[in-house]
């Protein structure tokens, strides 16, 4: 008779773990999926934007129709792309584009003196700040995630679960890369 209630004490203890890491596992998901809320957000911000600015710099920069054209289809681009990875390379590729559209914006000085482009730089900048807290957020919310599943012993019931490895939304920014340049 006390072997069997060991044996339950022991079966107790093991369903309770179970259930504990299992709530753990969901909320530790769920948190992450609610900062890929936040990400998304901030890009429909920025996907609203970058119309009117380039409506804006159309006015003063008429024949840069080709750089007008590049911004578009990258916005289309990162609008329609599905998947962390895929949305990722998509706003590298419109960071890209935004980069070249400032610096045409340069050659124009009514262009850089107008209210309403010195404006939507602001809100864009601040935009592009909420997205870069927004990503540390989930990418630090993936990270949570990933050690807990591939941490021994939660690994065993974690992918019978079904909790499977999410992606970190890596952002390149190439001048944080690039060694600072030094001229005398």
């Amino acid at each position: 008779m006390e072997t069997f209630h060991i044996i339950l004490i022991i079966l107790a203890v093991v369903v309770l773990w179970v259930v504990f890491t299992y709530n753990r596992l969901i909320t530790l998901k769920n948190r992450a999926k609610e900062a890929w809320s936040d990400i998304d957000v901030q890009l429909k911000r920025r996907y609203n934007l970058i119309p009117n600015l380039v409506e804006t710099v159309k006015g003063y920069a008429t024949h840069e129709r080709e750089l007008f054209e590049k911004v578009t289809q990258a916005r289309t681009q990162a609008m329609g792309a599905t998947g962390i990875k895929e949305k990722g390379q998509a706003e590298n590729m419109l960071s890209g584009t935004l980069k070249s559209l400032f610096a045409v914006a340069e050659n124009y000085p009514d262009l850089k003196a107008s209210q309403n482009f010195v404006e939507l730089q602001r809100e864009l900048r601040d935009t592009e700040d909420k997205i870069q807290a927004a990503r540390r957020f989930y990418n630090t919310n993936v990270r949570d995630l990933t050690i807990k599943t591939e941490s021994f012993p939660v690994n065993l019931i974690a992918k019978p679960l079904g909790f499977k490895k999410m992606d970190f939304f890596e952002v390149e920014e190439p001048a944080a890369r690039e060694p600072v340049k030094v001229q005398f």
